[in-house]
C-alpha cells in the first residue's frame, strides 16, 4: 500500500531543497508530513479501501455451448484471458464503485482449475486529500449452470421454428443437389438439428431469424413454394406476451434431372415454341429443359412453374437400354428452323440415330430411328439409354392432347457405362448431412445416378464440393471400359482433401 499526498502546504523546504520530516502520531517514526501524520504500515492498519469489494465471487459456465452468464439472461461466448471475461468479472464486482480502477488484468491459472485469478490496482481517498492506491487479487470461481437453450435441448423443446422441405417426386436427384449446396454455403450453421423424413429434411432452429435465412437460401438455390404457419404455445395475460411455434413448409419442384415432361400449349408458346415433351437437363434455382430432337433449350422460372405446374411423365426407373447400329450428323444448313424459335444448346450435336432395344438384340431386326441430341457422344455399338414412349403408360392430360404422329417412339436420354466399373473406380467421395442415415436399396441406386451426373455434367459439379477418398486413391484400374477416354470421370484437380486430425504419435528424440 502506498499514500500519495495532495497537499503541498504541510511540506516546508529548507534551503537546500530537503523535506522536513516529522514523527508518525502512532508509533513515533519519522515520515514526510501528510494530513493524516501517520506512515504507511499504520495507515493500513487503520484503514482498508478494499473492504467493500469482494475478494472471492462466482461466475457460471454452460459446458455445452461454452458460454458465460453475463446477468441477467444473457449468455455471451468469451475465451480465456479476453477483455470480454475481463469485462464480465469486473461486472461481478460491486464495491469497485467506491473506489477508482487504475489497472486491471489475469494472473495466471491452470484451465481446468475453475479459478480465475483477476489483479486489481485502486485508488481511494481516506481522511482529507489523502489518495491509497493498493493492488490486491480477486479469485473468481466457474461453477458450471446449464443455458436456457441447451436446457430446452435437454427437455426435447428446443426448438421454436422448423422449416420442412419436401419433393413429391419419385427420383430424388434434387434432393440430393440440395444436400450438397447446403453442405458448400455452410446453410445448416444455426440448426439446432436436422431430421429426415418421408421426400425430404426436416430442419429445426432456436429463432424464426434463423429459420428464415434458411428459406431465403432455398428459394435462391432451387425453384421453391414456401407456406408458413404458427402455434401458440402458451400465452401470459398479465404480461401479454406470446410464444408461437413457426413452421415453414418448403415444397420443391417435382421434377429431376432425366426426368421426361409435357408441357401445355400456353407454356411451350412462351418458351419458344419447343416441343412439348421435353427433357428436363437440370434443376438449379430454375428448371432447365431441353428437346432431345432439336437440341432447343428453354428456361421455366419458379413463379411461371407455380402458375402452370407440370410433372413428370416418365422417371429414369423407366429408361429402357438400347444399342446404336448407326450414326450420321446432322448439319447445322440441314436443320429446320422457324420464327420465334428458341435457343441452341451447343455442346449438343443433332443427328440421326438408328438402335435396336438390348433385349430385343439378335431377335427383332427392326432398327427404330430416332432424332438425338448426342450425336457427339454415340457411336455405332454403344449402348444409350431412352425412353420408349410406345411402351410406356402415361396417365397425363396435357399428355393426352398431343396428336399421337407429333409424339416421337423412342427419345434417347444419355450413353450408357458400366456401373459395376465406375462404382469401383470412382475415388472421390461426397459428405452428408446426416452421416448415421441408413440407405435402402432404392436410395442408393438414385444416389449412384446422381454421381454419375456428376462426373458427366462439368457444370452441375461446380456447385458440389468433392473431395479425395483415400481409401481408394491407389486403386488400380485395369479394365478396358475404364481405359476408354470417353468415360466421364472426375480429375485430380477438382477434388479437396478431406482434413482429418489425427494424434499422432510421438517418436524418440
Amino acid at each position: 500500500m502506498e499514500y500519495i499526498n495532495n497537499a503541498s502546504a504541510g511540506q516546508i523546504s529548507s534551503g537546500s531543497g530537503a523535506v522536513n520530516k516529522i514523527l508518525c502520531c502512532e508509533c513515533g517514526v519519522p515520515i514526510e508530513p501528510n494530513a493524516s501524520n501517520m506512515c504507511v504500515p499504520c495507515l493500513r492498519s487503520h484503514v482498508d479501501i478494499t473492504e467493500n469489494i469482494p475478494k472471492q465471487a462466482v461466475i457460471f459456465f454452460c459446458r455445452n455451448c461454452e458460454r458465460y452468464l453475463n446477468p441477467p439472461n444473457e449468455w455471451v461466448q468469451c475465451t480465456l484471458e479476453s477483455k470480454e471475461l475481463l469485462s464480465l468479472c469486473l461486472k461481478r464486482l460491486q464495491g469497485l464503485r467506491q473506489v477508482k480502477l487504475v489497472d486491471a488484468g489475469f494472473v495466471w491459472t491452470e484451465p481446468h482449475s475453475k479459478r480465475i485469478k483477476v489483479k486489481l490496482t485502486v485508488h481511494g481517498e481516506v481522511m482529507s486529500d489523502v489518495v491509497l492506491q493498493q493492488v490486491f487479487v480477486v479469485e473468481f470461481t466457474v461453477n458450471n449452470q446449464m443455458c436456457d437453450d441447451c436446457h430446452r435441448t435437454e427437455a426435447k423443446d428446443f426448438w421454436r421454428c422448423m422449416v420442412q422441405v419436401r419433393q413429391k417426386a419419385v427420383n430424388r436427384k434434387t434432393l440430393f443437389y440440395l444436400e450438397q449446396m447446403i453442405l458448400k454455403h455452410k446453410a445448416h450453421e444455426n440448426t439446432l438439428g436436422i431430421k429426415p423424413n418421408t421426400g425430404g429434411l426436416d430442419f429445426f432452429y432456436a429463432t424464426d431469424a434463423h429459420a428464415r435465412k434458411m428459406v431465403d437460401f432455398l428459394q435462391a438455390v432451387l425453384p421453391v413454394k414456401v407456406t408458413n404457419s404458427k402455434k401458440l404455445i402458451s400465452h401470459d395475460i398479465h404480461s401479454n406476451s406470446y410464444n408461437y411455434k413457426y413452421s415453414y413448409a418448403i415444397d420443391i419442384v417435382p421434377v429431376s434431372k432425366g426426368s421426361l415432361v409435357c408441357l401445355n400449349k400456353r407454356l411451350t408458346q412462351q418458351m419458344g415454341h419447343i416441343a412439348p415433351v421435353c427433357l428436363v437437363s437440370k434443376v438449379a434455382n430454375s428448371i432447365h429443359l431441353i428437346d432431345p430432337q432439336t437440341a432447343q433449350m428453354a428456361e421455366v422460372q419458379n413463379m411461371a412453374f407455380w402458375k402452370s405446374p407440370f410433372e413428370a411423365i416418365c422417371n429414369p426407373k423407366q429408361m429402357v437400354e438400347f444399342v446404336v447400329m448407326d450414326v450420321e450428323i446432322i448439319r447445322d444448313n440441314e436443320r429446320k428452323t422457324f420464327p420465334g424459335q428458341g435457343p441452341v444448346s451447343h455442346r449438343h450435336t443433332l443427328a440421326d440415330v438408328w438402335v435396336v432395344k438390348s433385349s430385343e438384340l439378335g431377335i427383332n431386326d427392326n432398327t427404330i430411328h430416332v432424332k438425338s441430341h448426342l450425336g457427339n457422344l454415340l457411336k455405332p455399338g454403344d449402348y444409350v439409354l431412352g425412353y420408349d414412349l410406345r411402351d410406356a403408360n402415361v396417365n397425363n392430360a396435357d399428355y393426352e392432347k398431343l396428336n399421337a404422329e407429333t409424339v416421337p417412339d423412342v427419345l434417347l436420354i444419355k450413353k450408357s457405362y458400366d456401373k459395376t466399373v465406375r462404382k469401383q473406380s470412382r475415388n472421390w467421395k461426397l459428405k452428408h448431412l446426416n452421416e448415421d442415415i441408413a440407405v435402402d436399396t432404392d436410395i442408393e441406386n438414385e444416389y449412384n445416378e446422381f454421381l454419375e451426373d456428376l462426373e458427366e455434367d462439368p457444370e452441375l459439379r461446380q456447385n458440389v464440393n468433392i473431395f479425395k477418398d483415400k481409401n481408394k486413391q491407389h486403386i488400380p484400374v485395369d479394365t478396358n471400359d475404364m481405359d476408354d477416354s470417353s468415360v466421364p470421370r472426375i480429375t485430380l484437380e477438382e477434388m479437396l482433401d478431406d482434413l482429418v486430425l489425427e494424434d499422432e504419435e510421438m517418436g524418440d528424440v
